[in-house]
């Protein structure tokens, strides 16, 4: 009887020893979530599965849906890896309607056809942390002197046509349903087109001059033959007022004041065609080379519905870009909007022959099914989550990073997230934790909306898949940023 006793209390110890962690990190979730009063007013949901059991050891409204902001590029990132694999590349080619004659004449067009490909700036790939590193850096148009180099040993030395900047790949929709008019104006919500150069986007520098006058107005990456309407006014005293926004007429109006005191003020504005400033660079960068086009840069789009057009003629230039696997660590690292709507399009033009959005939500809809994730845990409209209208459960987005770490290459896979601490949108949180580092998620973040969903390791070494989503607070954002950081921490105690 006594061995019965000592056996029954092993067995209980046992068991209230293999429940410990479990209960002790829902404790600290608890505690998180009380600590926090920013989210008294909030929508909270959260899920937490140890990966090495599937065991869900923590739920808070975790089947209830949210708007996930950014944590939508985990579902696009992971729909490009298992759709197109980690080894893709866009192939990016110039062609000339006519073969050029003796005298290196085209009686033609130059065509450039966008194939979607992301790469041509000054960004690097795959991503590298470099705090010192600034949007000028990102921008730089020696892939387009790279064409144009190329296009000109091809013994170009005349067109007689137009620089076509082809972009009917995707069917044009250079803004998404479920994106704000006020996104249209901002550089992270850049126009998607089959044809990028610089994430399709420059920069405008306002300096002051002397009080009472206008500042001085500067660009950096602009596309030839864009204007500038400056209208800063100088201040001696007063705060930084610098707008800067597109007109119908497709200049850059820059309006406001600027005090005497400001070193100055860069911002980033997205261009109005990506297809037409891309011809407008490549007809630029030929006319520098010596090349003589008596035509203008025009621009090629196709709407849905429409066939994408048959060029005929031989390829004068061409470009490859790097894999997808260095493509996808801009994507999450940084959250890098243009680039996840341009592999949402891709995905769909590879396995559906059509280059939509549409195709490539419903290529994302059945590899969800595949993982699991039933069609009630989520509603999908973009490929980077800037649009409203997407909604996912935290139990979703944990299911996704469960069935992502069981697949091929999980490594490469995690090597896409920011790293807690360290690098990407995560470089700056959790306060300089030193244990932080076990902490490789997606952040995300529109007004009123924060998320943080991916990967933790316990201080025993166990790994956890997580998903937090956060909606309709009122409070500073950095309170809510602050209670994620303390969530995060929480989980690797």
């Amino acid at each position: 009887m006594r061995a019965w006793t000592i056996l029954w209390l092993a067995l209980v110890m046992v068991a209230a020893w293999a429940g410990a962690p479990a209960a002790s990190l829902a404790a600290r979730l608890d505690q998180a979530l009380r600590r926090s009063q920013s989210l008294n007013a909030a929508f909270t949901g959260i899920e937490v599965i140890e990966l090495n059991t599937g065991k869900v050891i923590y739920q808070n409204n975790a089947d209830h849906l949210f708007v996930p902001a950014s944590n939508v590029k985990l579902f696009t990132s992971a729909l490009a890896l298992r759709r197109l694999g980690p080894k893709y590349r866009f192939q990016t080619t110039v062609m000339a309607t006519k073969a050029p004659d003796a005298l290196g004449r085209v009686a033609g067009d130059i065509v450039w056809i966008g194939s979607g490909d992301p790469t041509l700036s000054g960004r690097a790939y795959p991503y590298r942390n470099n705090p010192y590193r600034n949007n000028t850096d990102e921008l730089s148009l020696v892939s387009v002197g790279f064409l144009a180099d190329q296009i000109v040993a091809a013994g170009v030395h005349e067109v007689t046509g137009d620089i076509v900047g082809d972009d009917t790949r995707y069917p044009y929709e250079p803004h998404p349903g479920g994106w704000s008019a006020g996104d249209e104006q901002e550089a992270y919500g850049a126009p998607v087109s089959a044809l990028i150069v610089n994430d399709n986007r420059f920069l405008v520098q306002v300096t002051p001059t002397e009080e009472g006058e206008l500042a001085q107005a500067a660009s950096v990456g602009m596309p030839p033959g864009l204007l500038i309407d400056n209208r800063v006014q100088c201040v001696a005293q007063g705060k930084l007022d610098v707008h800067i926004e597109r007109t119908p007429a497709g200049a850059v109006l820059v309006t406001g004041t600027i005090p005497l005191k400001m070193a100055g003020v860069t911002e980033a504005v997205p261009v109005g065609d990506p297809a037409h400033s891309a011809a407008a660079f490549l007809r630029d960068a030929l006319i520098q080379r010596g090349v003589n086009v008596h035509g203008s840069a025009i621009a090629r789009h196709r709407g849905n519905g429409e066939n994408q057009p048959a060029w005929d003629g031989p390829v004068v230039a061409r470009r490859t870009s790097p894999p997808l696997s260095d493509i996808l660590q801009v994507v999450d690292k940084v959250s890098q909007n243009l680039h996840a709507e341009v592999l949402l399009r891709e995905v769909g033009a590879v396995r559906l022959n059509r280059g939509t959005r549409e195709a490539g939500l419903l290529e994302l809809s059945a590899l969800l099914q595949e993982f699991g994730v039933s069609k009630d845990d989520f509603v999908f409209s973009d490929g980077s989550g800037l649009s409203r209208d997407a909604l996912v459960t935290p139990a979703a987005i944990a299911k996704l990073l469960v069935a992502m770490y069981h697949a091929d290459q999980p490594d490469l896979w995690m090597g896409l997230l920011p790293i807690g601490g360290v690098d990407g949108t995560l470089d700056h949180r959790f306060s300089h934790h030193r244990e932080a580092s076990r902490i490789q998620a997606k952040t995300g973040s529109l007004s009123h909306v924060r998320a943080l969903s991916g990967y933790a390791q316990t201080k025993d070494g166990t790994p956890l898949a997580f998903s937090i989503l956060i909606n309709n607070f009122g409070a500073d954002t950095r309170l809510i940023s602050k209670f994620l950081d303390d969530a995060g921490l929480a989980l690797i105690q």
